[in-house]
């Protein structure tokens, strides 16, 4: 099974590179650095230390607080962080600069991961989420790198696809070093997939770990006085093709009630501004570009989130907040990110990529669900405009499911500290 995967992965290379080269058409950083891609990294990393894998901006985000930690503990260890896209790329570069070591992860090719562990020859993989990447997991095992799959969460839909694997799956699940897993529902089913029990641990979400750093407040604070926000405001946010249609169309429901309503859009992907920015003409709305850095006027009615990072920005000047990937089946984004700032959640029903903790935010009060279409979601919004103390509650509900759920990233460091430190016995037996 391992020889035609890799053998039908080697034969898809060309179609990859079609596939980079059609995404360089509107982010042209997909046709940068391909070499990385294939493990050529010398000079670009330092040796010895740990590698964390974060596939894009999401789980980036996710890990910052992980890494900076990690840092705090073994300052003598270096870090290399690796992405699979720009985003995740320019988020490590403008999170942590100089600090770590930044490449993308090569292709699951024997060859290039041959490549690239003889450069980087880490202590300790950690992967965020679920990148089960059989090659490297073999190459890992092969080497004796502990590997620790961190924050883990598998939906049904995926572990109902692994397991059409079989054995294959069977026998790759053990040569994972330790799953720590986001919720019990997750645990269970890499245990069906062939996890061994004392090799997986329930640590929670370190996505509720997040925090307002005293930087960002301030930059909220001065960017609402710089806007003078006067009148309300919500935020659609990582929204996806076919969601945006629904959001404007929305939103020209609500402007016949609130007539100063102000919409953010965010969407999900850099390569489609252009896109989005032409359907909002398409609407006749008055809009405006977040990267030109002007105060919206009274005549604008949407600002177009067109730049990289500012989300958890753009979310604190918001009243209300629509969390895209929801009214299409991409299964959602991450709603703690606006719960981290009392604000009442709205997404769609396609919510399984955050299914534990959009259950626990509906349970609360804090999150409502909307059918993909406007006018579901205009009622929806204008419900909450039109009672401040309903959109105060639930902001606050929110806010405190977030709150109730920290200190899995406290959980994961011990899984990670219990790894190092039998590296540490292996290194002092090695050396008698």
């Amino acid at each position: 099974m391992q020889f035609i995967y890799t053998s039908l992965l080697y034969l898809i290379q060309p179609l990859v590179w079609l596939k980079l080269l059609w995404r360089s058409r509107k982010a042209p950083d997909y046709r940068k650095r391909w070499f990385e891609r294939y493990g050529f990294c010398r000079g670009k990393v330092t040796p010895n230390g740990i590698l964390i894998h974060s596939v894009s901006m999401g789980e980036t985000i996710a890990a910052i607080p992980l890494i900076k930690q990690l840092q705090n503990r073994y300052p003598n260890l270096p870090i290399t962080v690796t992405t699979m896209t720009p985003t995740g790329s320019q988020q490590v570069k403008k999170s942590l600069a100089q600090s770590v070591s930044h490449v993308y992860l090569p292709y699951d090719l024997p060859s290039a991961l041959k490549r690239f562990l003889d450069t980087l020859q880490p202590k300790i993989v950690i992967i965020m989420e679920t990148e089960l990447w059989p090659n490297l997991i073999c190459a890992l095992k092969k080497r004796k790198i502990p590997l620790i799959i961190a924050n883990a969460r598998l939906s049904e839909r995926s572990a109902k696809d692994y397991a059409k694997l079989g054995k294959a799956i069977n026998d790759l699940m053990p040569k994972i070093t330790h799953i720590a897993a986001q919720n019990q529902l997750d645990a269970e089913r890499f245990l069906k997939l062939g996890s061994p029990k004392d090799q997986l641990t329930v640590t929670g979400s370190i996505k509720f770990d997040i925090e307002l750093s005293d930087e960002l407040r301030q930059k909220v604070m001065i960017l609402k006085s710089s806007w003078q926000l006067q009148r309300p405001v919500w935020i659609a946010a990582s929204t996806h093709h076919g969601e945006d249609e629904i959001i404007l169309a929305a939103h020209q429901i609500l402007l016949k009630s609130y007539p100063d309503l102000l919409l953010i859009l965010v969407p999900r992907h850099l390569e489609r501004f252009i896109t989005v920015e032409k359907l909002i003409t398409q609407y006749h709305l008055n809009y405006q570009l977040r990267s030109d850095n002007k105060a919206p006027t009274k005549q604008t009615q949407v600002i177009l989130g067109d730049t990289m990072g500012e989300l958890l920005l753009l979310y604190g000047l918001a009243d209300i907040a629509f969390v895209g990937g929801s009214m299409v089946e991409r299964g959602g984004h991450n709603p703690l990110e606006p719960a981290l700032h009392h604000l009442p959640i709205i997404m769609g029903e396609y919510y399984f990529n955050f299914n534990v903790i959009c259950q626990q935010l509906i349970a609360a009060n804090g999150l409502w669900l909307t059918q993909s279409n406007s006018h579901d979601l205009a009622e929806k919004i204008n419900k909450l405009l039109a009672n401040k103390t309903l959109t105060q509650t639930m902001g606050e509900n929110a806010w405190q499911v977030l709150a109730q759920n920290q200190g899995a990233l406290a959980r994961l460091l011990t899984v990670i500290d219990s790894e190092l430190l039998k590296l540490q016995g292996k290194g002092a037996d090695n050396d008698k």
